[in-house]
């Protein structure tokens, strides 16, 4: 489990992050999403104490990073996936870490053999690909088979074997009881593989629910009607706050107002055949976009250089 309190960082003036509180349960895979500059970043370096806070607390596992003796298998990370000696190979690079915890060679070749990366293990990392030094990243952070694994944008780089792979793999830990946070500009991957989300803007929570919650908490209360007798069910719908329209064919009507439920009563009642009556909800993206409309620290149009700054204290 992680547990974040109240974690304030300033860089400078600026903050970074303001007065944060989040848990992350095991047994889920947990999503953290938010526009760039919004604080991803900062906040999980201080999950591992890459950072130190102004002020707050954070504990993984119930004692704060540094205070594990052996966070390997407490921990499982990856940050920052291209963070590796070119001249090693996969397969020196992850026994290095593996000599610091006393991890047997087997467990390095079985992490190997996990991510794909057997072919290759031997070859300098240097010559790898994105998707390839991912896998490593992943491999990594699997190493000390720890009880918490945070993974920043796993899913870069890889084709679509490898994002259906880390989806399975993310899917497997959690049901395995382990805590999986994972950070993504990805929604619609997100919608397929988080259970849960923590959505940040501006160093803020913006929201910490269910993928489901936050979608249908964007959502539009509008309901998608086709039938062959359209002008008598606007007849039979008119009611004050509700809005009926005619959407592309004559056939088809958007309802502001009322649920789809209520849509198809009223037809039974007045004996009016549907085709269709489907409830029109946001996807991840969507709800993700109107959620953080107002957390957006850089619009279109910034400058190379704020970009980067965004990016240094993200």
């Amino acid at each position: 489990m992680i547990d974040v309190r109240r974690i304030t960082k300033r860089y400078g003036k600026k903050v970074a992050v303001d007065d944060v509180t989040f848990s992350v349960s095991p047994g889920l895979v947990t999503g953290f999403v938010g526009p760039n500059g919004a604080g991803k970043s900062t906040l999980m370096r201080h999950i591992l104490g890459l950072d130190a806070p102004n002020s707050g607390s954070v504990s993984v596992n119930g004692r704060a990073y540094r205070d594990h003796r052996a966070p390997l298998h407490e921990v499982g990370a990856m940050l920052e996936a291209r963070a590796i000696h070119p001249g090693r190979s996969a397969v020196g690079h992850l026994l290095a870490m593996a000599h610091t915890h006393g991890i047997p060679r087997v467990r390095v070749d079985e992490v190997v053999d996990a991510v794909g990366l057997h072919e290759v293990a031997h070859k300098r990392v240097g010559t790898f690909s994105l998707g390839m030094f991912q896998r490593l990243g992943i491999a990594a952070a699997l190493l000390g088979d720890p009880a918490t694994l945070v993974l920043d944008e796993p899913s870069n780089g890889l084709d679509p074997e490898g994002i259906l792979w880390i989806r399975t793999l993310l899917k497997g830990l959690a049901a395995e009881g382990r805590t999986v946070f994972v950070s993504s500009h990805h929604m619609s991957e997100m919608a397929i593989t988080a259970d849960h989300l923590i959505v940040i803007g501006r160093g803020h929570v913006i929201a910490d629910t269910s993928v489901e919650a936050f979608v249908r908490e964007a959502s539009s209360n509008v309901v998608r009607v086709r039938t062959p007798d359209a002008s008598r069910l606007m007849e039979a719908l008119a009611a004050d706050g509700v809005t009926v329209s005619i959407d592309g064919g004559l056939d088809v009507l958007q309802v502001a107002g009322l649920s789809a439920e209520q849509v198809g009563q009223t037809a039974l009642a007045n004996q009016v055949l549907l085709y269709e009556l489907t409830p029109e909800q946001a996807s991840l993206e969507d709800a993700f976009m109107r959620m953080t409309r107002d957390a957006v620290e850089f619009q279109g149009g910034a400058t190379g250089a704020e970009h980067a700054e965004a990016g240094a204290h993200s």
